[in-house]
């Protein structure tokens, strides 16, 4: 017997149709993905696949934002590589767009603005990277920058570096930023002996290191918010 495929299903039932009568926000995920998707495959309808691909990734789009193409081509069957491409843009253009939501020139009061503007930046990521995040006197954004990247568990940080990108763009403050793509936000004692290196050494430039935060999908570590800058 026959899979219903999605142009067998009622027209209210149809992700297109669905969106043309009740709108955009009327859609499920799957649905969302299935207009991505266009098709499914010869068992599945698009809204299916797509049910079933979410269902992989534990129904969290943060966790589908992880999946590289190999990984969506090799796992379900009528995902080729062209409809691969189309999802992961998809989910690329969803960060860009929360990345731009955030002005340039907004001024830092905590540690959750921090988390705000590189959540984004960092959530999906499996490696480590290194950030700042460069302040004004009043604690305005001028700049951030991405500094390593490493692996899973660590990434070199070259502090003449950061104090050189410091100085260059005539920053008051500065503030460190990494992700622990294993999902444990306590600093590691490396982690400790970096961010005490770097906030002396800028404490010679007239630079305040103000705080050193731990992105994590599920939150984060905040060296000032703990009394410890």
């Amino acid at each position: 017997m026959n899979r219903l495929r999605i142009k067998d299903l009622a027209e209210e039932d149809r992700p297109r149709e669905k969106f043309l009568l009740k709108g955009i926000s009327s859609l499920s995920d799957a649905e969302l993905l299935a207009i991505l998707i266009g098709s499914g495959n010869q068992t599945e309808t698009a809204v299916e696949l797509s049910r079933r691909i979410l269902k992989s990734a534990d129904d969290n789009l943060n966790e589908l934002g992880k999946y590289d193409l190999k990984r969506l081509t090799s796992n379900f069957k009528g995902i080729g590589e062209a409809k691969a491409i189309t999802i992961i843009a998809a989910l690329e253009l969803g960060k860009r767009r929360k990345i731009s939501e955030i002005p340039q020139k907004r001024k830092i009061t905590g540690s959750q603005d921090i988390y705000q503007i590189f959540y984004p930046l960092l959530i999906d990521l499996q490696h480590e990277e290194f950030w700042i995040l460069l302040l004004s006197r009043s604690n305005h954004v001028i700049n951030k920058i991405k500094i390593s990247q490493g692996g899973v568990s660590e990434t070199a940080v070259d502090v003449k570096l950061i104090l050189k990108e410091a100085v260059l763009s005539l920053a008051s403050g500065m503030i460190l930023v990494h992700n622990h793509p294993s999902g444990n936000m306590r600093p590691s004692r490396p982690d400790d002996l970096l961010t005490q290196k770097i906030a002396e050494g800028a404490r010679f430039l007239d630079i305040v290191v103000l705080d050193h935060i731990i992105i994590c999908e599920k939150g984060y570590y905040s060296y000032g918010d703990e009394g410890r800058m």
